[in-house]
């Protein structure tokens, strides 16, 4: 079982040392991150950072079975959403991370991101690791 789910900001980053050595021996991604680096190489402005894009999803795909986001997932995603509502801030800005969240608190899971300010608000609810 994965002690920690990680954000895509962390994904991109894993070949950084620093991150690399801040992770749990065992990780997990979730669909939703799945999602957002599938659209990554779609965006980029030169072929080489959508070349380099593509090799990460697919490096993903061949280390990971990603996590669900399923009705356990979309449940806990009303939390987290309330959650933010709380502190003011607006839940549409940062729609797939909350989903990212969202699956880390369905399943148990700490959430390990290189963005910790974009979770600001669901320590109630997510352990959130800065890295």
């Amino acid at each position: 079982m994965p002690t920690g789910l990680l954000d895509t900001s962390v994904v991109i980053d894993w070949d950084d040392p620093t991150v690399a050595a801040a992770l749990p021996e065992k990780v997990a991604v979730c669909a939703i991150t799945l999602a957002e680096l599938a659209a990554g190489p779609h965006l980029a402005t030169s072929s080489s950072e959508g070349a380099r894009r593509q090799a990460r999803l697919q490096q993903v795909e061949a280390t990971f079975e990603p996590l669900p986001f399923d009705a356990t997932a979309a449940r806990s995603y009303g939390q987290i959403v309330a959650a933010v509502a709380e502190t003011g801030r607006s839940h549409r800005r940062r729609i797939a991370d909350l989903l990212i969240a969202a699956t880390a608190h369905a399943n148990g899971l700490a959430l390990y991101t290189r963005n910790p300010d974009d979770f600001a608000g669901l320590s109630d609810l997510v352990h959130v690791v800065g890295i």
